[in-house]
């Protein structure tokens, strides 16, 4: 038996037939060492103050304040303009549909107009026919005047 002072050691015991007895003994084996975690937990503590030494000391100057400003407004001036730009195009081509629809319009309507003059004169042309027929078949059974 073992030792109640001794380490804690874990034995598996197989039992053959009583001729033979085997005894397995295996030690905890540990993962690695304690100190690891401390060591990553020091590297971070050491990255973090790092990062706010570095974010209070870099300080932005008036001159990269005034060309942020700047770069900002011509960014936002560049934006307009295409906007406008674009309402314009737009507006144009609005336009551009409207004389088109005015101008099929005012040929329709021109159209029209020359139809139903081309009808009055044929048919002032018909009556001027039918006229001269008229007085052609009168001259025709009238006497001969003397």
């Amino acid at each position: 038996m073992s030792n109640p002072n001794d380490p804690y050691i874990e034995k598996t015991v197989v039992e053959q037939p009583a001729t033979v007895r085997t005894e397995y003994s295996a030690a905890p084996t540990s993962s690695g060492s304690g100190n690891a975690g401390w060591w990553i937990a020091a590297l971070v503590a050491v990255v973090a103050i790092v990062g706010l030494v570095f974010m209070f000391n870099n300080n932005a100057t008036s001159t990269d304040l005034q060309a942020a400003t700047e770069a900002g407004r011509s960014q936002a001036m560049m934006e307009t303009a295409t906007a406008q730009a674009q309402s314009a195009a737009q507006a144009a081509s609005e336009a551009s549909a409207d004389a088109a629809s005015s101008m099929a319009g005012a040929t329709q309507a021109a159209a029209d107009s020359a139809r139903d003059a081309a009808d009055r004169t044929a048919e002032a042309t018909r009556a001027a026919a039918a006229s001269a027929q008229d007085a052609a078949e009168d001259a025709a059974t009238a006497p001969p005047q003397q």
